[in-house]
């Protein structure tokens, strides 16, 4: 428990952090708050004058009342406008506070590493970034809008009740801790509650984005019914904490209410005896006045209890959206620095795993020349992708070093180094915008005439011209309507628009037909002329040209040489080959 309080402590001056940026709307929202307050309790006092001027029989004095009505008419139109202007200011200021915390959170997003996103399901993190966010902002918006009008409210009733009769304010006082008990005795039982909520709403969207994004493999394998059930356990278990914490939290209420009515008629019982008892020094009006004021003095207490549990909620997913934020991101490294690489890459006794607990390659040693197209091929998980992840600095080796022209890339800004790469995955990657917006992403300054000119070597020319609007055609996320094959070609022209110095295609032609292959094997082959070019490939047809042919199996190279020379020794990549060829065969 103490440890939640003292996490909440720290969430809440994190928020006030970013109040400093709103100290005008701030403090503006406080003085209307205050002068709101100050004339909605005047009220009470003009209704017991009026109350006053008219308990005696026949001495009802009307002018007066006129005059009083005048008065209050004049406070609830000046409240009203107070009213709209703190809650302008006071939605300026949360939307504000949230779109600095979104957009921070989706800043250090692009500075992660790719081992937080790669330990972590999309959903949890959009979840995070926008429904964590807008479950923040509507407690933030309710704290302001009625936190600090309740405080104000209690110590102007106070005020005002002591101006009013000391002993009976006393009274009210001494029974007043009553409901910060209840309200505190709940609250701090509930937070616990509202964090599992919200963490179960992160599994919820992670659930539902697993189940957009691979919908047609769910309906391939006939996998709906099982969709379903994953999403009903979920989702009852989301019920189940929702109902919990929103039925705990909802005791509150009902409970500071049973103890303000209860101090309310204590409150009329002693202000009756009192009236009676010594008629001038508490005439009708006065006590009328006093119990609005106890009326008042008590509402902001139920309403802050209900803060109190929005606030719960608030923080709770308040945290959430720091832990994001706070989470370690890649050092940040100066740019600009001379990027003119010949291509001698060199791996010196490397060792990397992606845990602690099993080491995927150690000690590699790799010498390759510039110009050199060197091909890596080898079972699935023997490290061939693990190779690129560790050339572009996606991971950092464990020990060992990689060197670019004899320069510890880790002394290379990550920015300086992947852009003297280019990349071609098997999995493709497109935005949603035009053809030409996404082939120009690696070149934004790029002519229409140098995209035309790369879509043509990417042999990509021909399809896109019969798209509805050619280049300027809208494609959804992903690629929308578009073939793997086209949306490969896309990716493929887009390194060639770049023209990088160096070139890493990781199965570049998986989704190809034969025929375009060879073509874009072709264009290849022109793009990595004197560049040097590692090629990840399962079909060794794409290879049999390269200048070496690395053979990997569990993290080490276990066979090297040209395309003749590793059949010639008749070993792993012999293999390889013949059944690769007998199974394309059959």
């Amino acid at each position: 428990m103490m440890k939640s309080n003292k996490g909440n402590a720290k969430t809440f001056f994190k928020i006030l952090k970013y109040l400093r940026f709103y100290k005008i709307h701030f403090i503006l929202s406080l003085v209307f708050t205050a002068i709101s307050v100050a004339l909605t309790l005047y009220v009470p006092i003009l209704v017991g004058q009026a109350i006053d001027h008219a308990v005696d029989k026949g001495a009802v004095n009307h002018e007066a009342i006129y005059l009083i009505l005048i008065k209050i008419g004049a406070c609830v139109l000046i409240t009203a406008l107070l009213q709209w202007l703190i809650n302008v200011l006071n939605n300026r200021m949360t939307y504000g506070i949230v779109r600095s915390i979104r957009h921070e959170a989706f800043v250090k997003l692009q500075s992660f590493p790719v081992s937080y996103i790669d330990s972590r399901t999309t959903g949890e993190v959009v979840s995070r970034i926008i429904t964590d966010t807008d479950q923040f902002a509507d407690g933030l918006l309710l704290g302001f809008t009625q936190f600090f009008s309740s405080i104000i409210t209690i110590v102007g009733t106070l005020v005002f009740m002591f101006i009013i009769n000391i002993p009976i304010t006393l009274l009210v006082i001494c029974l007043t801790p009553l409901s910060f008990f209840v309200a505190s005795f709940i609250a701090k039982r509930t937070y616990s509650m509202f964090k599992l909520q919200s963490e179960i709403r992160g599994e919820q969207t992670s659930l539902i984005d697993e189940a957009i994004s691979g919908h047609k493999l769910v309906l391939a394998f006939n996998r709906e019914k099982f969709a379903i059930d994953d999403f009903n356990e979920i989702n009852d278990r989301l019920g189940k904490a929702s109902v919990k914490a929103i039925f705990f939290s909802s005791i509150t209420n009902p409970s500071t209410r049973f103890v303000n009515a209860t101090v309310y008629a204590l409150v009329a019982l002693c202000g009756a005896l009192e009236h009676i008892s010594f008629p001038a020094a508490l005439s009708v009006g006065m006590l009328s006045s006093f119990l609005a004021y106890s009326t008042q003095y008590t509402k902001p207490f139920n309403e802050i209890s209900g803060v109190i549990t929005e606030l719960q909620n608030s923080i709770a997913c308040a945290q959430r959206v720091f832990e994001l934020i706070e989470s370690p991101t890649l050092k940040e490294e100066a740019r600009g620095e001379n990027a003119d690489f010949k291509g001698n890459v060199e791996f010196k006794n490397v060792c990397f795993s992606y845990t602690d607990d099993q080491v995927l390659i150690k000690d590699f040693n790799l010498s390759v020349e510039a110009g050199q197209h060197i091909a890596i091929v080898g079972p699935t998980g023997c490290g061939k992708t693990t190779l690129i992840n560790l050339l572009m600095r996606f991971y950092d080796v464990r020990s060992g070093e990689i060197l670019l022209d004899g320069r510890n890339i880790k002394d290379i800004s990550r920015h300086t180094l992947r852009d003297t790469f280019g990349m071609v995955l098997q999995d493709t990657w497109l935005s949603a915008g035009t053809i030409k917006d996404n082939i120009r992403f690696g070149k934004p300054s790029a002519t229409d005439e140098e995209i035309i000119a790369a879509a043509k070597a990417a042999h990509a020319h021909s399809f896109i011209r019969k798209l509805p609007s050619g280049y300027d055609t809208v494609i959804g996320e992903d690629g929308g309507t578009l073939s793997q094959g086209q949306k490969q070609l896309l990716c493929i022209a887009r390194v060639i628009l770049s023209n990088p110095e160096m070139l890493i295609l990781d199965e570049a032609t998986s989704s190809i037909d034969t025929r375009t292959e060879i073509r874009i094997q072709k264009a290849f082959t022109s793009m990595m002329d004197g560049k040097t070019s590692f090629i990840v490939a399962h079909r060794l047809s794409t290879i049999l040209e390269a200048d070496k042919i690395l053979v990997m199996n569990e993290g080490n190279i276990i066979e090297q040489g040209t395309h003749k020379e590793l059949l010639a020794m008749n070993g792993f990549y012999t293999k390889l080959y013949y059944n690769q060829f007998a199974n394309n065969a059959n």
